[in-house]
């Protein structure tokens, strides 16, 4: 009875172990640049590498200047570009299938912000994701105020070896200096492969049914 418990945990524990695997992340770039004139701008990151991989980048605690053009100010267009690779820090961290990427910023009158994100394979330099979107004031079509979005982005193929490389371009019509374009926190939620939660799941019932056992 004793062994068959002591093996239960043991099972439990490696399963476990495996879901809850760390990474390492590697943040290559987090600069912007804001114009006229050109002031380089440095973005403070946020790295979660445990259970799983989260990126963040607080835009609008950029420094000297957070990612904002228009607004009064004399920017009126401007960059914001970041770049991390995500890689395994043990053989039981598993494989990744997509992440949640979540954008919040302003944008009024005429006024846009353009993204676009692209995820590549280390091994091969295959490309697992390219995606783009825009925010547009209503100058441009859109609607004023602010917005935090949550895309579901999926790769082409598990992986756990990756490049991310995300860019904004913001601008306002210099016509129109009170327009704002503000990116305020970009941030990536890394999602693992059904098999992983499937192996915390079983760990914890296993545990739980041990407890059970001994009541």
């Amino acid at each position: 009875m004793i062994r068959r418990m002591m093996t239960s945990v043991m099972v439990a524990s490696v399963l476990a172990t495996g879901a809850f695997a760390s990474w390492n992340v590697t943040v290559i770039n987090s600069s912007g640049v804001l114009n006229p004139p050109s002031t380089v701008v440095s973005v403070p990151t946020i790295v979660t590498t445990s259970p799983l991989p989260q990126i963040t980048f607080l835009t609008g605690a950029a420094t000297p200047n957070p990612i904002l053009v228009g607004d009064g100010t004399m920017f009126t267009n401007g960059t914001f570009s970041g770049a991390y690779s995500i890689a395994p820090a043990s053989s039981s961290a598993g494989m990744l299938t997509g992440f949640n990427f979540v954008i919040a910023g302003v944008v009024d009158g005429s006024a846009m912000i353009v993204w676009q994100k692209k995820v590549i394979r280390n091994s091969d330099n295959a490309v697992l994701y390219n995606g783009s979107g825009m925010f547009a004031g209503s100058g441009f079509g859109g609607t004023d105020g602010a917005f935090s979005v949550v895309i579901p982005a999926v790769l082409s193929a598990p992986a756990n070896d990756v490049t991310v490389y995300e860019n904004f371009l913001l601008f306002v019509l210099p016509t129109q200096p009170v327009s704002t374009a503000g990116l305020l926190l970009v941030e990536q939620d890394w999602v693992p492969e059904p098999a992983s939660m499937i192996a915390l799941s079983s760990g914890l019932v296993g545990l739980l049914a041990l407890r059970r056992r001994k009541r």
